[in-house]
């Protein structure tokens, strides 16, 4: 697959994943020196990973919830949390993601995610 086609493939899953609102903001602060950052991501983490047949988008969602939360990317998680509803990912199933990072990676880890996934989700429910 060319570069240009990985890319395309990967804006496509990039904005089913995320939604068009978060891609257009995100494509909207890129300058020089973020455009090639933007480039590698859009190509290998959405052309290449997210778009793999491996697992399913609802268990990619779930694992990247538990490594995001496991090592404390915060703004990272919370974007991943409305990509995991997004992609069908049910508010049990993100609880039971942080129930395992308490006990793989550290309450205090979970603690932080949940209290970040819990203000999405009451968000979501009071729509």
């Amino acid at each position: 697959m060319s570069d240009e086609s990985r890319y395309a493939q990967g804006m496509g899953v990039r904005r089913e994943v995320l939604g068009d609102e978060h891609v257009d903001r995100a494509n909207a602060k890129i300058t020089p020196f973020t455009e090639g950052f933007q480039d590698f991501i859009t190509r290998y983490a959405w052309g290449e990973l997210w778009s793999g047949d491996g697992v399913d988008r609802r268990t990619r969602s779930m694992l990247t919830l538990a490594i995001l939360a496991a090592v404390g990317c915060e703004d990272e998680f919370a974007m991943h949390v409305r990509a995991a509803r997004r992609n069908g990912v049910p508010p049990e199933h993100i609880r039971e993601v942080l129930m395992h990072v308490a006990v793989y990676a550290g309450v205090p880890r979970a603690n932080s995610a949940f209290a970040i996934a819990n203000t999405i989700l009451g968000d979501e429910q009071s729509d």
